[in-house]
């Protein structure tokens, strides 16, 4: 029990001392179904919830999630007493933390740009720090206070590491050099030369007399950490070399790479003894377990393995982040190690757990859009693994794998009557499926680049779909032909939406504007303009006479959708999506909430007031009723956010864009996960998720 408690604890802590209730709401509905808190408390279950999400039966491996960064966390060190964690971040900062309660001790601050790698000081007395404002910095590790700065680079800083005397330190940076600097006097010893690329990583041997260093040039070089003169050249990887780290006994070098493997050499030799096969992306990290036996790799496909050292076999495959895993350390003891990730969180990991970590039903990969059938017994998912899934909205069985696509499948939706199901990729298709069988029915191609978006006509016979190619497109829904292409637009268009009669169409875009366009000729009717950022989701009313937009200016716009004039501004206090009307015209739904809507506006501008449930805009941690937060999801139960990265790969700003990952419909929220998992959480319409309490009449909020 007290094990068990201990675990309940430690998983839930960011929660527990930021918002104490939750306690008895997010702590126990994320909970094991066999954890033992959870079964003692049951009954404190809220009762407002009336569809708990499916968890698995056992605590995983992942003891704790440490929150905290507002970006990247890049890499992640160990104190050598083991009692501090150390991460660095893109925010900007390096930050401590106890390691056996999680709890933030210190947030350095100082460095201008992301915050690439971090090293104790044997003795723990100093931490240096490695930034891509080409800086090493060093700090007390107790006070958190800048001892010294070292500036000699002139390109990125990516990897620091101590001698194990502490006498020196080695810097390895984009200037394809590495540096050893004297720690006593702060000033260079030594500089490296021979890389062809971008070094990243470096690190010395136990005994302090070589240096190994992993470069963009495909070669790790072992070199006199003395002299400083090459000793060994070690090729083999087929592509850049992110990580090399030494066994704790020096006799054994492992390397990552961005070709998805890690090798293991012999140190004196260099001849490679395992080539360690099975991540499916780059893997960025590699770490010995302080007796030798074991060695973790952290990977772009966000999993971190652990591998026999000796054998090469493969033990365990860790998941639970979100998003690439950067880096990984163990503990001094052997008894748990820490990974960072893209996620922005740092996660503790039971090293001595041999228990293999529960999969349950979902995608393969990130959930990146789902829909409910119209009648609400279905839920169509869609995910980076290619494929579309249809669940039972009741239960959350899968009842169909929809396979075919050759890229991500970006959105679904339902026909009218629910017997098709349309998705979208980026192989440049959509795809109508037989919503009971799963047959493919038919292929649309014509699309140039990633279609993002489809909508069925009121009577099901025609679809509209808008692509990146800058083109909405429709098409006869039964043969598949082309009917028309739709011009005009001068961004991608990110949403299509027909009216109620099906005459026109609406479309949503990058350029900022909403064109209205007859569905029949596809003569373009009105192009509204107004927003001041990407217009990314539209609505008509019921009755056709209005049209509703949502943008990246944090706007709703309410225009006349047969003159094309401006009726109303709601301020939303953030992006949404996914708008539509209730059946009377008098609600807008979107996924933070209902918004009520003046008849007759006298204000042009008002901020939108929120009913009913939803998920805060913001950063999706939260399950909102009324604007109130009500039930705190946990980092890997929040909604998929894409980013410019799925697509444009090359994009330099990358920042999240609009996404379907999640979906409100009446009681029920359904969430895509970054992990591939879907869930469904059903509330109680009569009891108020504030007094746990039924409602009286008066205070029940309802759609119109």
């Amino acid at each position: 029990m007290m094990r068990d408690a201990n675990r309940f604890i430690l998983y839930s802590r960011y929660i527990i001392e930021n918002a104490p209730l939750q306690v008895y709401a997010s702590a126990l509905v994320f909970s094991p179904t066999m954890s033992r808190m959870r079964m003692l408390f049951q009954d404190k279950e809220p009762p407002w919830i009336s569809t708990s999400p499916i968890m698995q039966n056992n605590w995983n491996p992942c003891l704790q999630i440490l929150e905290g960064h507002t970006d990247w966390a890049r890499s992640v060190a160990f104190s050598p007493d083991g009692r501090r964690l150390v991460s660095t971040s893109d925010d900007d900062t390096v930050r401590v933390w106890n390691a056996e309660t999680g709890a933030l001790q210190q947030t350095l601050e100082g460095h201008t740009d992301w915050v690439w790698s971090v090293a104790f000081s044997p003795d723990g007395r100093r931490l240096a720090s490695a930034s891509c404002d080409k800086t090493v910095r060093i700090w007390d590790a107790e006070t958190g206070v800048l001892q010294q700065t070292l500036e000699d680079h002139i390109d990125w800083v990516l990897s620091v590491a101590f001698s194990p005397d502490g006498r020196r330190l080695a810097s390895a940076s984009g200037d394809t050099t590495v540096r050893i600097w004297d720690t006593g006097s702060d000033t260079l010893q030594q500089t490296l030369e021979g890389h062809t690329d971008w070094v990243r990583s470096v690190a010395f041997s136990p005994d302090g007399r070589r240096l190994a260093s992993a470069s963009d040039d495909k070669t790790v070089r072992i070199w006199d950490a003395e002299s400083g003169i090459l000793q060994q050249t070690l090729e083999g990887h087929t592509d850049w070399v992110f990580s090399i780290v030494f066994s704790p006994d020096g006799q054994q070098l492992a390397s990552t790479s961005s070709d998805k493997t890690a090798r293991i050499l012999d140190a004196e030799t260099g001849v490679l003894q395992q080539t360690l096969e099975g991540h499916t992306d780059w893997v960025y990290s590699v770490v010995f377990s302080p007796d030798g036996r074991r060695l973790v790799s952290t990977s772009r496909d966000k999993t971190v393995r652990i591998w026999d050292a000796g054998t090469g076999v493969l033990q365990q495959t860790l998941k639970g982040h979100t998003d690439s895993v950067t880096s990984v350390a163990f503990s001094p003891d052997g008894r748990g190690f820490a990974s960072a990730s893209g996620d922005k969180t740092v996660r503790i990991w039971d090293a001595e757990t041999d228990t293999p970590q529960q999969t349950l039903e979902g995608h393969t990969d990130s959930a990146l859009s789902v829909a409910f059938s119209p009648d609400g017994r279905r839920l169509a998912s869609a995910s980076r693994d290619k494929t579309v899934r249809i669940w039972d909205a009741e239960t959350g069985v899968l009842q169909q794998t929809l396979q075919g696509h050759a890229a991500l499948v970006w959105s679904v939706t339902f026909s009218p009557d629910g017997r098709r199901l349309a998705s979208t990729s980026h192989d440049k298709t959509v795809r109508i499926w037989d919503a009971e069988t799963g047959v493919l029915q038919q292929t649309l191609q014509g699309h140039t680049a990633l279609v993002l978006s489809v909508a069925f006509s009121p009577d099901g016979r025609r679809l509209a779909s808008a692509s990146d190619d800058k083109t909405v497109r429709i098409w006869d829904a039964e043969s598949g032909t082309l009917q028309q292409t739709l011009e005009g637009h001068t961004a991608l268009v990110w949403s299509v939406a027909f009216s109620p009669d099906g005459r026109e169409l609406a479309s949503a875009s990058d350029d900022k504007t909403v064109r209205i366009w007859n569905a029949e000729t596809g003569v373009l009717l009105q192009t509204l303009e107004g927003h001041t950022d990407s217009v990314w989701s539209v609505a008509f009313s019921p009755d056709g006479r209005r049209l509703a937009s949502a943008s990246g200016d944090e706007t709703v716009r309410i225009w006349d959708a047969e003159i094309g004039t401006l009726q109303q501004t709601l301020a939303a206090g953030a992006t949404t999506t996914g708008l539509s009307f209730s059946s009377n015209g008098c609600h807008l739904n979107t996924k933070m909430g209902h918004i009520a809507l003046d008849q007759s506006p006298s204000v042009p501008i008002r901020t939108a007031n929120y009913s009913g449930y939803g998920i805060d805009a913001v950063n999706r941690s939260w399950i909102t009723w009324n604007s109130s937060k009500v039930l705190w999801l946990p980092q890997q139960y929040r909604p998929s956010i894409y980013e410019d990265s799925i697509i444009d790969p090359t994009a330099s700003d990358v920042y999240p864009r609009p996404c379907g990952s999640f979906v409100v419909r009446k009681q029920v929220i359904a969430i895509g996960c970054s992990s591939g998992r879907v869930l469904l959480i059903g509330f109680n319409p009569n009891i108020s998720p504030i007094t746990n309490e039924p409602f009286h009449f008066s205070a029940q909020n309802t759609i119109c």
